[in-house]
């Protein structure tokens, strides 16, 4: 029987904060091997075989669980919680609906509203 990631509602479609490379190097101008990004918030972090290892940081820091290798042609994913390797890399299911805005309390009228800023 094959296990499956108990995490993938934390995936989402994210965008990558710094696309460019490892967030975390860029701001220190050190290197990195390859690179990871979280599938929750769209951190891109430098992998294990990197001297900072910083994607795994990012998930100690927040307990974001998902990410997914962040490198030209590949294809997968890891959850760390369930430490469980994925291929393909999970995708983000449909976003939740947004919420609708709140009715007004029974009994209250437009002028007894409060207002808004311009």
């Amino acid at each position: 029987m094959s296990q499956r990631c108990t995490h993938l509602d934390h995936v989402h479609a994210v965008t990558p904060k710094t696309p460019n490379g490892c967030e975390e190097c860029l701001a220190t101008g050190s290197g990195w091997v390859h690179l990871r990004l979280c599938l929750e918030c769209g951190h891109v972090g430098c992998c294990d075989d990197s001297p900072n290892r910083h994607a795994t940081k990012h998930f100690h820091a927040t307990t974001h669980p998902v990410m997914r290798s962040f490198e030209r042609g590949e294809d997968w994913g890891w959850c760390f919680v369930d430490e469980l390797f994925m291929e393909p890399a999970p995708e983000a299911t449909a976003e939740p609906a947004p919420k609708a805005a709140a009715e007004p309390a029974p009994g209250a009228t437009a002028a007894s509203a409060p207002r808004t800023a311009r």
